[in-house]
Parts: structure tokens; C-alpha cells; sequence
């Protein structure tokens, strides 16, 4: 329990990776609105977790709701109560599962900040993040986490590669259709415009700060959720830094021959797809496979990135789609083609995962695209083209991020 806490004391580390990364790959001028917008995703995803969405997801070995299908006992949802009623002080693990739950909310809220930046409200950041804290995420939590159905089935992910990257980039993608493209991004004759980000340093610093806090999120995730024990902490940790290293060089040799140069912003994406790709099985891969895995993500990220954008018309700043929902799936799945549990099936592991990808895809998506919709109907989502002109910052924050500095131009002459 003492090395659980001392690695989750680590984790928001990944929350200021994250957000570090996301701003980084926007424009100067909306860079303190996304700032802002990452410590107000994860407040409104923290409270709205602890007030409902614990309750829904509640953790191994507390009440929960069964349904009887044929006979078959379905475990669908936690019957806990609100802000931990119910729980002694003493009671160390419901409170371990607790601390868990509110890191990875958090996660998963900033995670459609990198596809919604330079046109997403703060108050509909806000709301949305509580939508999603309160009933997307511990949904499929409860099923993966807390002794739900999937799990039952078999299904591992240990570290989040779908509970937390599934569901905040399925999320984002649903936002992503909502949003729509940001003016200026695609031109009359519907090609995509390059508009790079302010500054590739935050973009690379927030790899590296991420780092700490992923190690630290699969460290604990897989003696909390898999029951793994903390002599396999240190292979979490090899992991975890291969399947991000794997990754980052595969994206940067892929942009190196397509481009010329190595392409830092997507080069960064691969690193962030890595980590998120061995999140799933880190605990269970073997380090050659965990490579693999991140050499494989690199490329899946690098070439959705670009399938997204020009061919989808998906126009996603931070690359979030591409990393956390396809790099999340890719890892759920080799989590059951590369892993080694004691004494499971290949076969049967993999039937386990492509269940959970398959409920991510059928449930989580259309979940989270509906509660979204209805929110944009109450509310917009979406700033004014007015707004989006003089940036987020001037506009909802009312000054910028970089004062002494011309943080705009035209660029409004496309569609």
C-alpha cells in the first residue's frame, strides 16, 4: 500500500505532461486558455467524479448492481454512496481505488482539450469534463476495474489504455464532430492548411514530464487491478519507457523519410501513442513485446494523424485522436496478442480484449457523442468566429499569454 501511494504522489505528473503537450502544439494565442482549460477540466472532472461517478464505479469487493440475462449474473454498475459514505479512514484499498479513480479522470478529461483548442468554451470545457467524470468513464470503469462484467470475461487493462485513453479520446473524437474544423484549417477546395503550433519545447518537455507520471499510473494500476506484484513494478517501469522510445524513433524516422526532416510535433504524438499503447498490458508484456508495441504505435499515430485530417476532414490541434483513441485500442489489443498471463489462453485473451474494444466503439462512442450533443443544444460549445479570430485568450481570458508579442494574424480568408 506505501509504494501504491508513493506512485500515485507521482501520476499527476502525467496531467502536466499532457497539458503541456496540448499547448504546446496550439497557437500563442490561445496558449493560456488552454492552460486554464487543463486545471478546470481536471477540477470539474475531479468533483463530479467523487460526488457520481464514484458511485457508479465503485472498486473491487464493494456493492454493486447485477442484472440476471438468462439466468447469467451481469455485473453493470457500483452501488456505492456519494463522497465515499460508507468507507472507514482506515479502510486503505476503497481509498487507493478512490485516488486512482480521480488521477485517471483526470487524464481522460484533458485528453479532448487537445482536439477541441482554439474553439472549445471554457464553461462547455467545464461541463463537458463533469459529463464525462460523472458517467462516461466510470461506466467503463466499473466493467474493466471494479469486478464488472469485462472483467469477469478476462479482459486486463491495467494501466488504462482503454478506461482512460479509449474513453477521453473516443471523447474527443465525438467533440471533434460537434466542434468542427477551426476557421482557416481547411481551404475552398477542402485541402488542409498547416497551422503548427507555438512552441515545440512545451510540446517536448511534456513528453518527458509524462513519462514520470505514465510509470507511475501503470505502476499502480497493475498492483491495484490485475493484482500483480510489486516485484513487477520495475518491469512496469522498462516497459513503459520502451513502448514510448519504440515509438517516438519509429515517428520521427517515418516523418524523417516521408518530409526530409524528422517532424518534432509528430515525433512527440509517437512518444505520447507509446506510452499510451503499453499501458494496457505493462505489466504483463515481456520487454521485446513491449517494444514492439510501441514501435507499432508510432506508426499507427503518424499515419492517423495525416488519414484524420485529409481524408476525414477531422481536424484534431493536439493529435488526440489519433494518440489516445487508435494508440489506446492498438494497446488493449496487443495487451492480448503479446501478453503472458499465468495460465491464460492467447486465444481467449484476445477474444477478451476485442470485447472490451468492441464495447469502447458501440457504447463509450455514442455515449459520449449523445451527452455531448444534448450539452450543445442547451449551451454551444463552439466560440464565435469572433472569438476565434482575436484567440481564446483575448476573448474569454482577456488578455494573453505572451503580451509583448503579436500572437495573431489573418488567417480567416479560408473556410
Amino acid at each position: 500500500m506505501l509504494v501504491c501511494c508513493m506512485l500515485l504522489l507521482l501520476a499527476p505528473l502525467a496531467w502536466a505532461g499532457l497539458a503541456l503537450v496540448n499547448t504546446g502544439l496550439g497557437r500563442s494565442r490561445n496558449a493560456a486558455h488552454s492552460m486554464l482549460g487543463a486545471v478546470i477540466a481536471i477540477a470539474a472532472a475531479s468533483v463530479a467524479y467523487f460526488v457520481v461517478g464514484r458511485c457508479w464505479q465503485g472498486s473491487m469487493g464493494e456493492a454493486s448492481r447485477i442484472l440476471l440475462i438468462k439466468g447469467k449474473p451481469w455485473d453493470w454498475l457500483g452501488a456505492v454512496g456519494p463522497f465515499a459514505s460508507g468507507v472507514a479512514p482506515g479502510d486503505v484499498k476503497p481509498w487507493l481505488a478512490a485516488w486512482m479513480g480521480l488521477v485517471s479522470v483526470g487524464l481522460a478529461a484533458l485528453i479532448p482539450l487537445g482536439s477541441g483548442m482554439e474553439r472549445w468554451r471554457l464553461n462547455s470545457i467545464m461541463a463537458s469534463s463533469a459529463i464525462l467524470a460523472a458517467i462516461v468513464f466510470p461506466v467503463f470503469a466499473h466493467w474493466a476495474w471494479a469486478g464488472g462484467w469485462l472483467a469477469k470475461l478476462g479482459f486486463i487493462d491495467a494501466g488504462g489504455s482503454g478506461v482512460i485513453h479509449g474513453t477521453g479520446g473516443l471523447t474527443a473524437l465525438a467533440l471533434v464532430w460537434i466542434l468542427g474544423p477551426r476557421k482557416g484549417k481547411y481551404g475552398h477546395d477542402g485541402m488542409p492548411m498547416a497551422i503548427p503550433g507555438h512552441n515545440v519545447v512545451y510540446t517536448l518537455s511534456g513528453c518527458l514530464v509524462a513519462l514520470a507520471g505514465w510509470i507511475a499510473l501503470n505502476g499502480a494500476g497493475a498492483v491495484l487491478f490485475t493484482g500483480a506484484d510489486l516485484v513487477k513494478i520495475p518491469l512496469v517501469a522498462v516497459n513503459t519507457i520502451l513502448g514510448a522510445a519504440g515509438a517516438g524513433i519509429t515517428a520521427a524516422f517515418i516523418t524523417r523519410y516521408r518530409f526530409g526532416r524528422p517532424d518534432a510535433s509528430l515525433t512527440a504524438n509517437g512518444w505520447v501513442g507509446g506510452l499510451v499503447a503499453t499501458s494496457a498490458g505493462a505489466a504483463i508484456l515481456p520487454p521485446a513485446a513491449a517494444l514492439l508495441t510501441g514501435l507499432l504505435a508510432g506508426a499507427a499515430v503518424t499515419f492517423a494523424v495525416e488519414f484524420l485530417e485529409l481524408r476525414l476532414d477531422v481536424d484534431d490541434p493536439g493529435g488526440s485522436i489519433s494518440v489516445h483513441a487508435i494508440g489506446g485500442l492498438w494497446g488493449l489489443l496487443a495487451a492480448g496478442l503479446l501478453g503472458r498471463v499465468p495460465g491464460g489462453d492467447t486465444g481467449t485473451q484476445v477474444v477478451a480484449q476485442l470485447v472490451g474494444i468492441a464495447t469502447l466503439l458501440g457504447f463509450v462512442l455514442p455515449l459520449a457523442w449523445g451527452l455531448n450533443w444534448l450539452l450543445d443544444r442547451v449551451a454551444p460549445q463552439r466560440v464565435s468566429r469572433d472569438g476565434e479570430r482575436q484567440g481564446m485568450d483575448l476573448y474569454e481570458l482577456g488578455a494573453g499569454a505572451y503580451p509583448d508579442f503579436v500572437t495573431h494574424s489573418e488567417d480567416f480568408g479560408q473556410r
